[in-house]
């Protein structure tokens, strides 16, 4: 692999992604594929990442977990391999040279099949336990992604081609720097698939008050094993993660649903108002009526 060749596959892409956007926002039919464009850097952003794939073929991006910080670009791809709450923002973008990314979720269970059909090794333990990592691009890795942008022109194909370009992405991943960590969260049995499993759980009973001891039982560790695991892939404890979850789900309640603060906060498990105003300032910002106000404002100029 020369450096020319994987320049020209960087070229490539983001000249794909960048049609997308000459239209407007793109709808992208393929299940799990969304295209990213930005014209200058951003501020960062909350959000929950789920487990996936980021490629960036043009510009930069950081995203800080807790108080780590992951910084990728052209050369190298952002792999999350459970769901985690993160700050992310866009470092490098101009008009002249926009940012353009690509994100692409991961089905675990595809991975775990394509482990059995495969007949890789069994994984060995990662150096570096979280649940995120950033890894140099393949020259691969990029042309897989390549044709799996040229199948938009073909929609008739998607069905049937996505899903083995899915799947090649997946083994060039396998078998790559970042194979244990990924065959880990896929493994059943394993302690990190065991906490994915309590984060599935948390993503759906987050409004529930949480007792650790519970959820512990509930992915078969002792409540010791399960904090220090949880901690070692999200940098959180699990009644962090929660707060997070809740927070979250509240802003969105307010900004999508026109919902007050109040019952928002009621909605997603707080029961104090003033408890929930406090955490939601000091994870977004700003109170929720102000922060929710600037962002509706953001929008209609977005719209504009």
């Amino acid at each position: 692999m020369t450096v020319q060749h994987i320049d020209t596959a960087h070229t490539t892409l983001a000249e794909r992604i960048a049609r997308w956007f000459a239209a407007g926002q793109p709808a992208i039919a393929i299940p799990g594929l969304a295209l990213r464009r930005a014209e200058a850097p951003s501020a960062p952003v909350s959000s929950t990442l789920a487990p996936s794939l980021c490629v960036i073929a043009q510009g930069a991006k950081r995203v800080v977990l807790g108080d780590e910080v992951y910084v990728y670009d052209a050369h190298h791809f952002l792999l999350t391999a459970v769901d985690l709450p993160v700050m992310a923002q866009v470092l490098e973008a101009s008009p002249e040279q926009p940012y353009l990314g690509l994100i692409l979720q991961l089905d675990l269970r595809v991975v775990a099949q394509l482990l059995v059909d495969s007949h890789l090794p069994p994984p060995r333990m990662p150096s570096h336990r979280r649940g995120i990592a950033v890894s140099p691009v393949s020259l691969s890795l990029l042309n897989a992604f390549g044709r799996l942008l040229d199948l938009l022109d073909a929609p008739d194909d998607i069905p049937i081609l996505a899903p083995l370009i899915q799947r090649e992405i997946l083994y060039r991943l396998l078998v790559g720097e970042q194979g244990p960590r990924l065959r880990q969260m896929a493994t059943a049995g394993s302690q990190s698939h065991q906490i994915a499993r309590a984060i599935d759980w948390l993503k759906t009973h987050y409004s529930q008050t949480l007792r650790v001891d519970d959820l512990a039982e509930f992915a078969q560790m002792s409540t010791s094993a399960f904090h220090h695991h949880f901690r070692a892939l999200t940098s959180m404890s699990p009644l962090q993660f929660q707060k997070w979850l809740r927070l979250h789900e509240a802003r969105r309640l307010m900004l999508t649903e026109c919902m007050d603060a109040a019952n928002a906060a009621f909605q997603v498990g707080y029961e104090s108002a003033s408890q929930f105003s406090r955490e939601y300032s000091r994870l977004f910002g700003a109170p929720p009526l102000r922060d929710i106000t600037s962002l509706r404002r953001v929008a209609v100029g977005e719209r504009g």
